[in-house]
């Protein structure tokens, strides 16, 4: 049985308190959502927890299962990826990634 393929993406923008950069990041999101790759999405924001473990400076977390690692390869260098990073790279500061299998 093939393993899921899943890829953690966190966002830190530039300006986590502008409502219109965090908008345009959602909305790129989104529209990335729509690789026909991608199983499952989910796109989150800091939960109000508070343990010495957690770790909540970042903005967006955009959570992606993919059914296999070839799909997540895929993904990788599909256009709206591609596009998604050209068009919403200004925002974020930093972009930490976590993948695991």
């Amino acid at each position: 049985m093939t393993k899921p393929f899943i890829h953690h993406v966190y966002f830190w923008l530039k300006n986590p308190n502008d409502a219109a950069d965090k908008a345009a990041l959602l909305a790129g999101l989104e529209k990335l959502s729509t690789v026909e790759t991608i199983h499952q999405y989910f796109i989150g924001a800091p939960a109000p927890t508070d343990r010495p473990v957690i770790d909540s400076s970042y903005s967006v977390s955009w959570l992606l299962i993919f059914a296999t690692a070839e799909d997540e390869a895929v993904y990788q260098t599909h256009p709206l990826h591609l596009e998604f990073i050209d068009t919403c790279k200004h925002l974020w500061e930093r972009v930490v990634v976590y993948d695991s299998i």
